[in-house]
């Protein structure tokens, strides 16, 4: 091995678990048979930049002003490596690991509460339906005092979250400080599996539903299904056009992707994979079931909306089995594989690239909108979301008659109790409200075709 390497012999005793690193790492990605050929050995080496690598770890390690350790340095070094690759291949160390499993998965076990820090504090921000946290009375803005006797005051964010999660099952006291209340209360919690929703769902009109994947999980098409199928249930009737929101969703599992795409599509290609290596090259086909049964689709789109997303936005549009509706996506088409390490991490490696049923790379293109819709707000002057005049608000208007002033106060509060739900929604946001409005149109195209077909 020192024959060929030829390191020089100043540095080789601060570099001598560099040397063996790189040597085995050769080793390993030899080919076995020609394993101890010397010759081939150098032919595939760069020994060169491997004599200046170890000559500025071992510069690094003789004469940096502060002492610097091996494993940081490698470690460093690792990074420095992927860097120059590509912004998503990337080494995970065992808790960032843990974490992109938590959120691929989309359940843990926990207490299931959405907390931030704000002043040096650990403040709940929601408790989540259905868990330990929610049946425990656990209310937004309640300050987390104390985890199972222990201060947090000060304490890192992860490192609170991560005491408050563990083996369903097991036992937790939370000290809740409550404005309006003297005294911290203790809460005795019994962590759980928590299932993070990645799908809601709500009608926005009769027969036309509304359904929002924030992110891709591991059950996220199933999630979505139950969403669709409890929409078709609450509108008494199969939905006439569903509107699925995919803005700022940066994506996720690749076959949760290729699921949702197949849950809307009858047959033909979803996407395609291909790599330098071939066993990155792979292709994913829909089976026949059309969930919504060819009723209108419209998705909307942006800037936020990427990988996963493109993925199923490409499909669809590809296909015409939906309007792209919003602005140009994030341009993400690339595959990461994370590959287990020895040490508890993972390495996160860029395998391969993202190619639609028409053959398109997503990579740095996005997808185009056929409908571009920029997102606009709008201020009314009664605060409703809109600025449309009324016969009342023309100067010299007609006066109501009797009795119809009581009539109109009962149908404006009847109104506001509606505006819950899918009319708020439509209040608040423009692009929903321009995809039902889209929605609305082809229905009575389709219904002409139908028409004039019979």
């Amino acid at each position: 091995m020192t024959s060929t390497f030829m390191f020089h012999r100043a540095f080789f005793r601060t570099s001598t678990v560099l040397a063996a690193a790189l040597w085995l790492g050769a080793a390993v990605a030899q080919d076995q048979d020609n394993a101890t050929d010397n010759q081939e050995l150098d032919n595939t080496l760069p020994l060169d930049e491997l004599q200046v690598f170890a000559e500025v770890f071992g510069k690094i390690k003789s004469e940096y002003v502060d002492e610097a350790s091996d494993v940081d340095l490698l470690r460093d070094a690792i990074r420095g490596m992927l860097s120059g690759l590509d912004p998503h291949s990337t080494f995970l160390e065992p808790e960032a690991f843990k974490e992109i499993r938590i959120s691929t998965e989309g359940k843990f076990g926990g207490l299931g509460i959405e907390v931030t820090t704000e002043g040096g504090l650990i403040k709940v921000v929601t408790p989540i339906d259905g868990t330990p946290a929610a049946d425990a009375d656990i209310r937004p803005g309640d300050i987390i005092v104390m985890i199972d006797g222990k201060p947090v005051r000060g304490m890192d964010l992860r490192d609170a979250v991560d005491s408050m999660r563990g083996e369903p099952g097991t036992r937790i006291v939370l000290s809740i400080s409550r404005q309006g209340m003297a005294e911290p209360i203790e809460v005795p919690l019994v962590r759980a599996v928590i299932k993070v929703a990645s799908v809601r769902g709500q009608l926005l009109e009769q027969h036309f539903g509304y359904a929002r994947i924030s992110s891709f999980q591991s059950g996220t098409s199933n999630n979505l299904r139950s969403q669709i199928e409890k929409l078709s249930k609450k509108n008494d009737s199969a939905l006439e056009g569903l509107v699925l929101d995919l803005r700022n969703n940066p994506g996720g599992v690749l076959n949760s992707a290729v699921e949702v795409s197949d849950l809307f599509l009858e047959d033909g290609s979803i996407v395609a994979t291909r790599g330098r290596d071939q066993a990155a090259d792979s292709s994913y086909e829909a089976r026949p079931g059309d969930i919504l049964s060819g009723a209108p689709l419209v998705v909307l789109v942006n800037g936020g909306s990427a990988s996963a997303s493109e993925i199923v936005a490409g499909a669809l549009q590809d296909h015409q089995r939906a309007i792209i509706m919003g602005t140009r996506t994030f341009g993400k088409g690339s595959v990461q594989t994370v590959i287990p390490m020895n040490n508890g991490g993972a390495l996160k490696l860029t395998t391969a690239r993202y190619y639609t049923p028409l053959d398109r790379s997503i990579q740095a293109r996005g997808i185009e909108p056929d409908i571009v819709v920029e997102q606009a707000e709008f201020a009314g002057t009664d605060g409703s979301g809109t600025s449309a005049i009324r016969e009342s608000d023309l100067a010299g208007h007609l006066k109501k008659e009797d009795g119809a002033e009581k009539q109109g106060d009962i149908e404006e509060s009847e109104n506001e109790e509606a505006v819950s739900d899918g009319s708020k929604l439509l209040l608040e946001d423009y692009q929903v409200r321009e995809a039902l409005n889209l929605l609305k149109g082809m229905r009575l195209v389709r219904k002409y075709m139908v028409k004039d077909a019979g």
